[in-house]
């Protein structure tokens, strides 16, 4: 493959859209420009921890022991390759239902965008790489633990097959940072680390909204008709129309991502605008999580504890209020609010129809019965909530389950390929064994309805149910590990997560339910924003 001299930027964005015309790096606000030119600030040391060898592919790159310091030279923000265009967005958004205002890429530094060999279209943005305008009374870095949360999940989302932008590195940069981690008035030094992120647009629904909040309607249109050419372009030239069409296929994408979030039980834990992609990928991995135990009130942000707003039930809902925003910032363009309904609507039912399938996949059905699922769908909902149940076993175990006929009866036997999804199984009552078991008796009844063989069934039960995720007390120990100087366990995660719907021999420990000591530990319960 061909050496990181060869990347072929083409830089669209700063070509085709207006500029800050201010050229110092300070803080301030900046209007009447989709963004700002600016530099990565140059590190100590930097050294490649890990990389993405598929994102490597998707580059035409390949990391060799011979290109690896270059690349970190790179990827750590201390060498410009030739062509590299710097530069942070401007954007505003929602945080926590109200508006904020500008805030822009603080800590991201998109280094330009490439076309690979196949002419896909990819942006390279180091996160981490130091202040730009957008930064406030931050410093624009980043920590190692946050940026090893964000390279793994990154990558395990796309293995899941769930959209996501992608994470080709993780560089240590040989500085230590400042972090108040608790909120506490307690702030310590920590690792520095850079993360490379990957994405065809890194465009979010706060582009459009700083524009319409400070009327702005020429950037705002331009904004939107690059938005159109390049990431739309089967939509046709812009028009009142095709803004609509954009608007409603944004809606749709949304929805589907959403949908598998809640197939795999993931929890982004900020889902303010400006942490929502335009293309309907997931993006800005702050303090999210991963359900374990199965509680649709659970939300990973500590800032978020009160009011959950974020919390893993919601995420439908505030995706929803989240497309309305990015319909109001359209409107100005569209200028009419029937077309801008009609792609909310799209997303409900699109939602719906994605959720349905989904969960009749995870319950290995191959025909959905709506009067029969709708009673059976909700019941084994409240059945998790009510034990503290393990959503990512349980469905495991599911497919393990009997429901030919000679299916056991009583329940003790019944419930055995679940038992252990259970985190106390000592504690759950007889009624709820009852309860479980019940439900599991008119489970069996549907999939012989079904007609699908045992086998067959639990073959394609595994294929939408993972049995390894990133859990978050998984991630702890591998930043445990790389706080003290050893990247081993970063790796060994990355590697078990490329392939999470196959059982892999000896990789026991990573499929393990969240053990005593994690309830409550930071960084395996809840986290804060502080990375």
């Amino acid at each position: 493959m061909p050496g990181l001299e060869s990347l072929a930027f083409t830089n669209r964005f700063t070509r085709g859209l207006p500029a800050d015309t201010e050229e110092l790096n300070t803080r301030r606000q900046v209007r009447g420009a989709c963004f700002s030119r600016v530099k990565p600030t140059p590190v100590a040391r930097p050294e490649l921890v890990a990389h993405a060898r598929e994102v490597a592919e998707l580059l035409d790159l390949e990391v060799t022991p011979e290109n690896e310091n270059d690349f970190a030279e790179v990827f750590g923000g201390n060498r410009l390759l030739p062509n590299m265009d710097p530069f942070a967005m401007c954007y505003g958004g929602h945080q926590f239902g109200n508006w904020a205002g500008q805030l822009g890429d603080g800590r991201a530094i998109n280094l330009g965008e490439v076309v690979n060999s196949r002419g896909q279209h990819l942006t390279l943005q180091l996160k981490g790489a130091g202040p730009t305008p957008y930064s406030r009374t931050a410093d624009g870095l980043a920590v190692l633990r946050s940026s090893i949360r964000e390279f793994i999940c990154s990558e395990a989302m796309h293995h899941l097959g769930v959209p996501t932008t992608r994470a080709l590195s993780l560089v240590v940069t040989g500085e230590r940072v400042m972090r108040d981690m608790f909120y506490d008035g307690n702030p310590a030094y920590e690792p520095g680390a850079v993360v490379c992120r990957v994405a065809p647009s890194f465009t979010r629904f706060g582009n459009f909204q700083i524009f319409a909040a400070r009327q702005e309607m020429d950037q705002l249109r331009q904004l939107t008709d690059f938005t159109l050419r390049n990431d739309f372009p089967h939509l046709g030239e812009p028009s009142r129309e095709t803004y609509a069409a954009m608007f409603d296929e944004v809606c749709r994408t949304t929805a589907a991502m959403v949908a598998h979030w809640m197939r795999v039980g993931f929890v982004h834990g900020v889902m303010n605008t400006d942490n929502m992609s335009i293309l309907g990928l997931t993006i800005d991995y702050g303090p999210y999580g991963w359900l374990e135990n199965y509680d649709p009130d659970w939300t990973p942000n500590t800032t978020d504890s009160q009011g959950r707003r974020y919390r893993f039930g919601a995420q439908p809902q505030i995706a929803l209020w989240n497309l309305l925003q990015l319909g109001n910032a359209l409107f100005p363009l569209v200028g009419d609010a029937n077309p801008l309904q009609r792609g909310l609507d799209s997303y409900a039912s699109c939602f719906q129809e994605e959720q349905r399938r989904m969960i009749a996949n995870k319950l290995g059905l191959t025909r959905r019965d709506t009067e029969q699922d709708e009673p059976l769908v909700p019941e084994l909902w409240a059945l998790l909530a009510a034990e503290e149940t393990d959503m990512t076993l349980f469905f495991r175990g599911l497919a393990d389950a009997r429901c030919e006929t000679g299916s056991p009866e009583d329940p003790m036997s019944l419930l055995a390929p679940i038992e252990n999804a259970f985190y106390q199984p000592e504690k759950v009552s007889s009624e709820h064994r009852a309860q479980l078991a019940g439900w599991l008796r008119r489970y069996q009844l549907r999939v012989r309805e079904d007609g699908t063989p045992d086998a067959l069934r639990g073959m394609r039960m595994n294929l939408v149910n993972p049995l390894y995720v990133p859990r978050n007390y998984l991630a702890q120990l591998a930043i445990d590990k790389a706080e003290a100087g050893d990247y081993s366990q970063v790796r060994e995660l990355l590697a078990v997560l490329r392939q999470p719907y196959t059982c892999q021999a000896g990789k026991e420990e990573f499929a393990a339910k969240r053990p005593d000591w994690a309830r409550q530990r930071a960084g395996c319960s809840m986290l804060s924003c502080s990375s």
